[in-house]
């Protein structure tokens, strides 16, 4: 895994790079981290879709300063209210990952976002803007879906039924992709609660409480993500593509 320095239209931004093994080339993957920033959970993330065949980048949203850029970040995900919000500092940071990946020799071209908690807000907001694919887990918008995500990609989304700041989000995404006609795979496991993708610190605790990670919705998702990419995501001038 590699530390690169991602030019942004707001000045460089430091990211995190995973490659496949092999000469590829490779689709290519933007990774949105949650609020708690870089850490192990997400750089295991990229070393999984490496091994998988992606080319995977994840820029430091929160580089610039992070109390700052924590505001910034999170005023830009509450506050959408239409298109012009989606022009905020974080959306210009993960396209400019993704153009990162294009401009890449060894990618195809092909690109998806994926995104935890406020990762998965972005991985919305920015998958109408030249993604191939979206696999955000328990995204949150606020705003209209059907102006926000107008020209949206195929999405594979995941959910906790017992989260309690999503209710109603997996039916209200699943309604404006069903008007949108865009292929989509919306899933939400019983049992588990928000972030059961992600380990975060204290989640031993949560675990006693039978809410925190859960390996079997954890790996059920990512599953599901790999058959939504390989079949969206394959490079039609080179069928060897995962």
């Amino acid at each position: 895994m590699d530390k690169v320095e991602l030019s942004a239209p707001d000045g460089p931004l430091p990211a995190l790079v995973a490659r496949p093994s092999g000469t590829g080339p490779w689709p290519g993957v933007v990774v949105v981290h949650d609020v708690l920033g870089f850490g192990p959970d997400l750089e295991g993330n990229l070393a999984m879709l490496a091994e998988h065949g992606y080319l995977a980048v994840a820029p430091d949203l929160f580089s610039r300063g992070r109390a700052r850029c924590m505001r910034a970040v999170m005023r830009a995900l509450w506050f959408t209210g239409g298109k012009s919000d989606t022009d905020a500092v974080p959306v210009r940071d993960i396209l400019a990952a993704r153009d990162r990946l294009v401009s890449d020799p060894a990618c195809t071209s092909r690109t998806a976002v994926v995104g935890f908690c406020m990762g998965g807000g972005f991985a919305l907001l920015t998958a109408p803007r030249g993604f191939d694919a979206a696999a955000p887990f328990y995204p949150g918008l606020y705003g209209d879906y059907r102006s926000l995500l107008d020209g949206i990609c195929p999405v594979v989304a995941s959910y906790g039924r017992l989260d309690p700041s999503l209710v109603g989000a997996p039916a209200k995404l699943e309604r404006a992709l069903t008007e949108f006609g865009v292929a989509h795979d919306i899933k939400t496991y019983p049992g588990v609660t928000h972030g059961f993708a992600n380990t975060f610190p204290g989640d031993r605790l949560l675990r006693v409480t039978g809410l925190g990670h859960n390996a079997d919705a954890t790996a059920d998702a990512w599953r599901r993500i790999f058959a939504f990419f390989e079949k969206h995501l394959a490079d039609r001038d080179n069928p060897s593509s995962p």
